[in-house]
């Protein structure tokens, strides 16, 4: 059995069964089969009506969905209400992409070889899915691995972050509600990492989708079975460059937004902010007097803005991070206070070394630092500097600073005035290097979930 408790006071929620390793072997077995039977592949206007019917079913749940985000996984309700309703229009997302899901015609007769034939593409699904996800989108993440299978007609098997898994057990119910016959998409509850690695490498899985660290993701990447494809997605410390140009006044909301958005349990949260030295003061005292300001609570009331770590260990790793820091030259502007087992006040970091853990690995907690610098070039250079790379962003006036900065900085995507942790979930969403593989983004992974089979025709 496994006990699901609130992040923010650790109170039990509830117990639910847990699967071994003969639930994994029937449920890889049943995705296999149905994969296997193409008679019984659903047609794309039987997905769609299902996915439609899926998205209603969430709306009519919509405030139980968000309060279930707020309570396992922490996450303020405010923003736990938006991630249902980015999971709602995510759903649409899919059902919507397939009304321009198609292959495309291949040119023949461009040599006397390929005289009279016509030859295009269609687009099948690559196979069975297994999609393992992370604690701190537990709702939204599960239709960015799931709705796209669904969508183009992969049988998948989701394994939930154990510290998560109810939003996922009743996303995956109402799938079910929605008409998906069950194997199809069944969920695999674990906290075994051996079962967990069996399911993502066994050979009848052709794709594996991954969120979460680095270390786990590249290691899983490593042992998949011949042909299988993978899409990971894991972290890094998003650097912010703030030019001497930039609007203080519409500067620091977005920043805090960034960086301490779910307590900074972000992918893309914004860790390292390179402020220009002429605005380096008056960008910190305006910083510290908002983060002074947020409300730390617990997440399942109206009003909180930052709520706990996932876990109590989390919560020491942080705090010992900061003190490291501290000791070896930083400032501590404000923050850093245990508020609870899993709760730490929001902090705020000056001129931490090169070497901090802060300045050189994703904290994933309510942490920000901030570095002073003279020179464009060389911000971006530090802000280029780790083997991390994902989301990045510069806030400036002068359209030059900023245009240099998105052309030069190492990342996926660079938000011109806006956060690092900015996203829709329409647009592609990828790490770099040790970042990640490949591009999410429902629609991507779609395209990802997919392989294309030509079709010659020779005409007499």
């Amino acid at each position: 059995m496994l006990t699901v408790v609130q992040a923010f006071d650790r109170a039990p929620i509830v117990e639910i069964e847990s699967d071994d390793a003969a639930a994994l072997e029937r449920k890889l077995q049943a995705a296999d089969r149905v994969f296997r039977d193409r008679d019984g592949w659903l047609k794309p206007h039987q997905r769609i009506t299902i996915l439609r019917k899926l998205a209603a079913l969430m709306e009519g749940k919509r405030d139980h969905l968000a309060m279930q985000i707020a309570r396992e996984g922490g996450k303020p309700l405010p923003d736990a209400t938006v991630e249902t309703n980015r999971a709602i229009d995510g759903v649409h997302n899919a059902a919507d992409e397939l009304r321009n899901f198609a292959g495309r015609e291949i040119p023949m007769g461009l040599s006397t070889a390929a005289e009279n034939r016509w030859a295009f593409t269609t687009k099948e699904p690559i196979g069975v899915v297994a999609a393992i996800s992370a604690f701190n989108h537990p709702l939204n993440l599960i239709v960015h691995q799931v709705a796209p299978a669904i969508a183009v007609g992969c049988p998948v098997i989701v394994k939930p972050a154990t510290t998560t898994p109810l939003s996922c057990r009743d996303f995956v119910a109402l799938v079910r509600e929605a008409g998906l016959p069950e194997h199809w998409c069944q969920t695999f509850v674990t906290e075994d990492n051996a079962l967990a690695e069996r399911l993502a490498t066994d050979s009848r899985v052709a794709f594996l989708s991954f969120i979460g660290s680095a270390r786990v993701g590249w290691s899983l990447h490593s042992k998949l079975a011949p042909g299988a494809r993978s899409a990971l997605e894991h972290g890094g410390a998003a650097p912010a460059i703030v030019d001497r140009s930039a609007d203080l006044d519409k500067v620091i909301e977005p920043i805090v937004k960034g960086g301490y958005y779910h307590a900074g349990q972000v992918c893309v949260s914004t860790q390292r902010i390179f402020v220009h030295s002429d605005i380096a003061d008056d960008f910190t005292q305006k910083l510290v007097t908002r983060v002074d300001k947020l409300r730390t609570a617990d997440p399942t009331l109206k009003d909180t803005e930052v709520g706990p770590l996932i876990l109590p260990r989390e919560a020491d790793r942080v705090g010992q991070w900061i003190e490291e820091a501290v000791k070896g030259g930083a400032t501590l502007a404000t923050g850093g206070k245990r508020l609870s087992e899993t709760t730490l006040q929001p902090a705020v970091l000056l001129d931490p070394a090169a070497d901090a853990k802060i300045s050189m690995l994703e904290v994933f907690g309510p942490v920000v630092a901030v570095y002073r610098y003279r020179d464009l070039d060389d911000a971006i250079r530090q802000a280029n500097a780790l083997p991390t790379a994902f989301q990045a962003s510069i806030f400036a006036q002068d359209i030059d600073v900023a245009l240099r900065a998105a052309d030069r900085l190492d990342a996926s995507a660079v938000m011109i005035n806006d956060p690092t942790a900015f996203r829709t979930d329409w647009m592609p969403f990828a790490g770099r290097r040790e970042s990640g593989y490949g591009t999410g983004g429902i629609p991507y992974t779609m395209r990802d979930m997919t392989q294309e089979k030509m079709i010659l025709m020779r005409r007499s």
